[in-house]
């Protein structure tokens, strides 16, 4: 009988020959990361990489007893909670780990904005990284519906009224998302595609063009670091980051299970179309910047209806950040500007502000 470490080794000879796994250990062994007073930012992404694999993980356990219709989706969600052996831990998994998926990702772009790691010859990754932030707030956003709960369908169809007042395209996209004039069995359908093929598709292809470009230009020093001469110390990526990178994925999987042990997500009640809106409808947090800005505007600015103002204003200021590598050229030629972070520390506190009244303010009755 031959030894185990006979075996490990015809093993590894056979994925050798197969995989090149020589070639991935020289790579892999070749990596370093840069060690400065700003390191700890760079855990981000990939604490960000491994709560998306949670989502993905326990999005598919979901799938298992999931009915995307009007008439069963609810009672599939329900069944699952009640019936299934930890369905509703399953359940709130998933649902506490989106919202701290969306925790991170923020805070992972707000570090490479004020860090300035949007620098040559990065242009293509940050582009990358703001595509896959819109594919989150997407799946965030027809995610939210598929429970088919009273709060979920009244928020859906407040969300699928802002992108109508466009001007020209805005009834189109209107109809576009609901699958009709209303919010009904065919916009959760539709809702239901685009969450679980539409977006992972996408999620896919940008987050390997991602993954390779952060490989092959490495991890960004920022300005401040390397006008000091700091940066030149590194790590290896193996063991030494990878293993301080699973103390940042353990911290989040214990923070994840405290939370939906002790705050199990709930199911609240189905969805009634003929009924009214509850007060106080408001949407998941990383939205809730974006609704208190339009319950603040005024009815007409400039003759102009306020809210066509908000959304036209929110999509110039995506835009503004998805050109933020070209517009800040001070930086791009090695001379840091100061006015690119102050604007991304205005708009943090902008974000945290009105995060905060659209919760603190009571609702109108």
């Amino acid at each position: 009988m031959a030894a185990p470490d006979s075996r490990r080794g015809r093993l590894r000879t056979w994925l050798d020959e197969r995989v090149d796994l020589a070639a991935l250990e020289k790579l892999a062994k070749k990596k370093e990361i840069p060690v400065h007073r700003h390191t700890v930012w760079y855990y981000f992404g990939g604490m960000t990489l491994f709560l998306l694999m949670v989502q993905v993980a326990t999005g598919i356990l979901l799938l298992l007893y999931y009915r995307p219709s009007a008439e069963e989706a609810y009672e599939s969600v329900q069944f699952l909670m009640t019936e299934v052996q930890f369905g509703w831990l399953v359940r709130s998994i998933h649902s506490w780990a989106a919202n701290l998926m969306m925790f991170t990702l923020f805070v992972h772009l707000f570090s490479v904005l004020l860090l300035k790691a949007y620098r040559p010859p990065r242009e293509v990754t940050w582009f990358s990284g703001m595509a896959l932030l819109a594919l989150a707030l997407g799946f965030g956003f027809t995610g939210y519906l598929l429970p088919w709960n009273v709060l979920s369908y009244f928020a859906t169809q407040v969300g699928t009224e802002i992108p109508g007042v466009i001007p020209l395209v805005g009834p189109f996209l209107r109809r576009l998302l609901r699958g009709g004039d209303e919010v009904t069995g065919a916009t959760l359908t539709r809702f239901y595609g685009i969450h679980v093929a539409i977006l992972p598709a996408l999620t896919v292809l940008l987050l390997g063009l991602h993954l390779f470009l952060v490989q092959k230009h490495g991890m960004s020093i920022p300005p401040g670091v390397e006008r000091r001469g700091g940066g030149r110390r590194t790590m290896p990526f193996l063991p030494h980051f990878l293993l301080r990178d699973l103390v940042g994925w353990l911290s989040a999987l214990a923070i994840l299970a405290a939370l939906a042990a002790y705050l199990p997500w709930e199911l609240g009640q189905k969805a009634d179309p003929f009924a009214s809106a509850p007060a106080g409808i408001k949407p998941e947090w990383y939205f809730m910047f974006m609704f208190q800005t339009l319950k603040y505007l005024p009815s007409y600015i400039l003759g102009i209806e306020g809210e066509i103002v908000g959304v036209v204003g929110f999509g110039l200021g995506g835009l503004f950040l998805l050109l933020i590598p070209f517009l800040d050229r001070q930086t791009a030629r090695g001379q840091p500007s100061r006015l690119f972070t102050w604007i991304g520390i205005v708009i943090i506190i902008y974000m945290i502000v009105l995060t905060y009244l659209g919760y603190a303010v009571s609702p109108t009755k």
